[in-house]
């Protein structure tokens, strides 16, 4: 997984390296789905995918900087991401099973 596939200028690029930038292709893309939304809604809103990209970015980039590299650093910063996606996923399932449909009346 560390050798080196092909090189973009002058950077190696490895499976790990993959692993890492899909990851934070997901964890920065997760803004453009919040502000996609929000402007859709006319207010700030963090809908559910918003979430989702959280913790799939996050997993993904633990994985790169627990296997791949090796780095305490980057484990740390995406660790608590990763637990605060979680958790907002399973209030919004939670709530979604308790909250009755609404059907509005035209």
């Amino acid at each position: 997984m560390n050798q080196v596939m092909f090189n973009i200028g002058q950077i190696g690029v490895t499976p790990w390296k993959l692993v890492g930038y899909i990851g934070v292709a997901l964890f920065s893309g997760r803004w453009f789905v919040q502000m996609i939304a929000s402007r859709a809604n006319g207010r700030p809103t963090l809908p559910r995918l918003f979430w989702y990209m959280s913790m799939l970015g996050s997993l993904l980039l633990l994985s790169y900087f627990i296997f791949g590299k090796n780095d305490s650093v980057g484990v740390l910063s995406n660790l608590f991401p990763c637990f605060v996606a979680g958790y907002n996923l399973y209030l919004e399932s939670k709530n979604r099973r308790i909250r009755p449909l609404v059907h509005s009346s035209p």
